[in-house]
């Protein structure tokens, strides 16, 4: 996760670059910024997929099998165990 400081120098650089323009090096912290935030963002959802085990009403297993072996490969929801 990105730091509050971060995140708020985004929306800092973001409001200036509507307001007035980025200097190049600015842009620059900004694109990098951006790459920063997109990566913690991707990281944080795929572990939060993968962290999910999906049920149906009968409340049969019906978890995908490629999700199940990447959850079988960290040991979530004891997908080690089984087979």
């Amino acid at each position: 996760m990105l730091s509050p400081e971060k995140i708020e120098r985004i929306n800092v650089l973001a409001r200036k670059k509507k307001s007035e323009g980025l200097s190049p090096e600015e842009a620059q912290e900004q694109a990098t910024l951006r790459q920063e935030y997109l990566a913690s963002l991707r990281h944080g959802m795929r572990n939060h997929i993968e962290g999910m085990k999906i049920v149906d009403q009968e409340g049969t297993d019906v978890t995908p099998d490629k999700l199940k072996q990447i959850q079988k490969e960290k040991k979530i929801h004891n997908r080690h165990l089984e087979d």
